[in-house]
């Protein structure tokens, strides 16, 4: 079983959905997620904001945070994966905001990307990543890791709600 589908079960056990808002790749996560069958149990959808004024205005990142640091950020990330989960009325929400190439943008290197998870909390967790490879590759990479840091979170979440569940310790 794959990250996507792995994800999706575990989702679908809590009775928990997911949204995804993506930048450099464009939709690959949603087209990830949705090629496991039954993600509609789950997947309620994404946003590809791909242009910065869609990340202010359809996910609500912060717009004086986007013209000071632009939109290859680690907090961007974060406010992007609450903002979906928020707009899409998700449990969960991921996202993906880099630099897939072949040109640098907003000052970050090819390969910058992080990628940011919200849960049902108030709990956001960003990884940056620099990632090697061409344009593709990096892109591939950046719905593999965005996925893993989900699946990740999941599993934390389930623990920590077990330890809770059991008087915790």
């Amino acid at each position: 079983m794959n990250t996507a589908a792995r994800v999706l079960a575990l989702l679908a056990e809590r009775g928990e959905t997911l949204a995804a808002a993506e930048s450099l790749t464009g939709g690959l996560v949603a087209a990830e997620l949705t090629s496991v069958p039954g993600a509609s149990q789950t997947f309620r959808g994404s946003v590809t904001a791909y242009a910065t004024t869609l990340k202010r205005d359809v996910l609500r990142v912060d717009g004086t945070l986007l013209e000071q640091r632009g939109a290859v950020d680690p907090e961007v990330a974060g406010q992007m994966a609450i903002g979906v989960r928020d707009v899409l009325g998700a449990a969960w929400g991921i996202a993906t905001t880099g630099v897939a190439g072949p040109e640098p943008q907003d000052g970050q290197p090819v390969g910058t990307v992080y990628v940011a998870v919200a849960g049902p909390g108030r709990e956001v967790k960003v990884a940056a990543l620099r990632l090697n490879g061409d344009r593709a590759e990096i892109r591939r990479e950046s719905v593999r890791r965005v996925l893993e840091l989900l699946s990740g979170e999941l599993h934390e979440n389930v623990r920590t709600k077990d330890t809770e569940h059991n008087g915790g310790t």
